[in-house]
Order: structure tokens, then sequence, then C-alpha cells
């Protein structure tokens, strides 16, 4: 297995040295040198804590299904060519030799130097191979459903959603109780590892409404917006501001009906390291709901949350009555947003009830100070981290609500 130093060179087997891998260096280590972009900095901030054979893993399972990704975002590559390799790409795993060098896609590296990958899935354990390979191939197939096909319905959102991001929650999900960190049933219940991917995915899709129209590509549900516009560029227009707010709060509101599952998902969990894996891109994804919610800034710009404000949640969302308290305190603020002539105003106000009932009664915030002493040190050991991490947490937490997605 590859393992790195600090500087991230490689070290000799016999060499090797407890400090955790960071998936860019990894990356980089293995020969993909082109700029990498946010999503394999933001995702290292978070799988380099995870223990050892785990976070191996995941490793593993990431860059598997970034350069199932890359084939799949590729516009140069064919249909004929581009839907068959979607639906193989989970044999690719155990054909050595087999790489993709005609990609023209910023990350195609990962498809060059595909055979260094699948050697290092090869050396995984059996467990954790049945876990991606399967998990690839579902991906592969549902990737390839979409490429061609819009979202129309909710229930094709939450199918488009499943197969780029609750098949991640569920291969992650297995992944841990595959180590034995983790009880078997978080692996066995993919409901729930399945909200999961789809609060992080909606998320993500409704805070990128602007971006994706500029690139010309379109998620949000046809079912909802055509309720509110003859065509979904037209949200955008200024005088559709009233109208493209009150779709963007039916979204929203529709996202929000996932975090029950996700208390109930962290709840579950033992493990400090997978536990904060899990918790810190759900505490960001409700912030940023809270920050896009009735806000007219998601049809003219970027919406973001501070850079203070990330580095807090980072440091608070290590158990789950501090989430609890995490996800209490931004309801409540989309709460208090709530317009009263907004048609979703009475869906809004069920599910924070929902969300309320699942969370501290009383003082919300109190239980968020309880942390061991080991833990209050990392909080600092984070906390005085260099001005450029603090420079660059902004874009990681854009990235944090993608699950792995570009």
């Amino acid at each position: 297995m590859l393992e790195l130093d600090l500087s991230g060179r490689l070290l000799p087997k016999h060499s090797r040295s407890p400090v955790t891998c960071d998936a860019l260096e990894w990356l980089q280590v293995m020969g993909l040198n082109n700029p990498i972009n946010g999503t394999s900095r933001s995702f290292a901030a978070v799988i380099q804590a995870l223990d050892g054979e785990l976070r191996h893993a995941v490793c593993i399972f990431y860059l598997v299904l970034r350069a199932l990704d890359t084939i799949e975002d590729d516009m140069t590559i064919s249909l004929d060519v581009k839907v068959p390799m979607l639906h193989e790409f989970h044999s690719y795993l155990y054909q050595p030799e087999w790489k993709y060098t005609e990609s023209k896609e910023k990350d195609r590296q990962v498809l060059e130097d595909f055979p260094t990958i699948s050697m290092e899935f090869r050396n995984l354990s059996k467990v954790y191979q049945d876990v991606i390979s399967d998990v690839c191939h579902k991906m592969g197939v549902g990737m390839a459903e979409f490429l061609e096909k819009k979202v129309d319905s909710q229930y094709e959102w939450d199918r488009y959603c499943h197969y780029v991001a609750g098949l991640v929650g569920i291969g992650l999900s297995r992944l841990f109780s595959a180590s034995e960190l983790e009880e078997p049933i978080v692996g066995e219940d993919t409901e729930l590892a399945n909200s999961m991917g789809l609060f992080l995915q909606k998320t993500n899709i409704i805070r990128d409404y602007l971006e994706d129209q500029l690139d010309g590509r379109e998620f949000w549900p046809r079912e909802v917006w055509s309720r509110y516009a003859k065509k979904l560029s037209d949200l955008a227009k200024p005088e559709n501001i009233d109208m493209a707010v009150q779709c963007l709060n039916e979204l929203i509101t529709n996202a929000l009906h996932h975090v029950p599952d996700v208390l109930t998902y962290l709840s579950r969990l033992k493990n400090q390291t997978v536990f904060n894996f899990c918790a810190i891109p759900q505490v960001m994804a409700i912030a940023t709901l809270a920050a896009c919610y009735n806000n007219k800034q998601v049809f003219r710009g970027v919406v973001k949350i501070r850079k203070g404000q990330a580095v807090t949640l980072m440091m608070d969302a290590t158990n789950i009555q501090a989430v609890k308290a995490i996800m209490y305190q931004y309801v409540e603020e989309i709460y208090q947003k709530i317009p009263s002539t907004d048609p979703s105003s009475n869906k809004t106000q069920q599910v924070i009830a929902s969300i309320r009932a699942m969370s501290l009664p009383g003082s919300p915030m109190a239980s968020r100070h309880h942390y061991s002493p080991i833990y209050l040190s990392c909080a600092m050991l984070l906390a005085a981290l260099s001005w450029q991490y603090l420079s660059t947490i902004s874009k990681a937490t854009e990235e944090y609500v993608q699950a792995g997605e570009n």
C-alpha cells in the first residue's frame, strides 16, 4: 500500500508513519499533477482523520468514483462510447492494464493513471473491494440513465440524487461497517445512508442554481419550477424574483425532510473519527440552506457561509447532541424567515416541527460545550491553523456539500 509522510513523499512499506494520508496528496503521488479543484482539498480535510485501514479504503473509493465521474462529465466522449464505459466501469477495477487516454477533462489523469488506482483497489481486503465495485456498478448505470434525460418529477430528482450521492452514502456506510468501527446496522440501513447523500446533493443543487445555468445544466425538478416559470432560466430574470424565491423555498423545504434521517443516522455512530467525517458535511449543509432560504442572492450570485462560521461548525460538530443543537439553531433561523404568503410555508413549518422534536428542548446550544479534553485540544489546534488555510476554507465549505461530486 501507498503511505505518505507529511511532505507527501511515498514511504517504503517498512517505514510507514502513522500520519494520516491526504486525498490531495494521494492524487499528486499517483501522478495526477494537474491543478486539483476544491473537491479534493475539502474531501481531504475530513478523510485524513479516519482510522488507517478505513481511511485507505475511503481514499480508494473516492478515487474510483472520481474516475467514473470524469467519464460522465466529459462531453467530448460520444454517447455510443460513454454509455458502455459507464455500464462496464466496475469491471475495469479488475483489469490491471485498463486506462483511458482520450479524455479532455481537467482531471483526465485519474483515467490515464487508472492502473495505479486499480492496483491499490485490488490490494484492499475483499470486503472493501466488494462494496466499492458494487457501488461503482450501480452508479455507472444510473449516470448512463440520466445522460440524455432531464430531471422532471420530484421522484426523478430523488432518483438522480440517489445515483450521484445517495450511493456514495450507502457505500461509505458499508465501508464503515466492514471496518468493524461501526455496527452492522449502519451499513445495512440503506434508507438512512441514502438520505445522508440526498441532503448534501440537494443542498448543492439548490445553492448552485446560477452556476449550473451558466454552464447549461439543469438539476432543479421541472415538476416544481414549472409552477413558477415557463423556463428554469426565467427564474434568474429580475422581474421574476418573487416567484423564483418561492420556488427556492419549496425546494429547500423538500431537502429539509432528510434532516430527521440524518440525525437518526448520526446517532448510531460510535467511532469518533467516523462521526466527524459524517457530521461536518451535514452541518455545513444545514447552514448553507439557512443562508439560501428566502434569499434572492441565489439567483444573482454565490451564497456562502462565513469563514469563521465554517470553522466554528467544524469545531462544534463532535457529538450527536452538538449536531442536534446546530440543526435546531439553523432550522430556527429558517423558521424566522418564513414569509406568511409563501405557498410552501405550512409544509416548511411542519418539517421544522419534526426536526425540533428530534432536537434538545430548552437551551439548544448548551450541549455544544461538552467536549472531552482531547477534542478541545483538537479544536484549539484547528483554530490556530494558518491564515492560508482560513483563506481556502470558504471554498472547502462549498465543496463539503457535494459528497464527493464536482
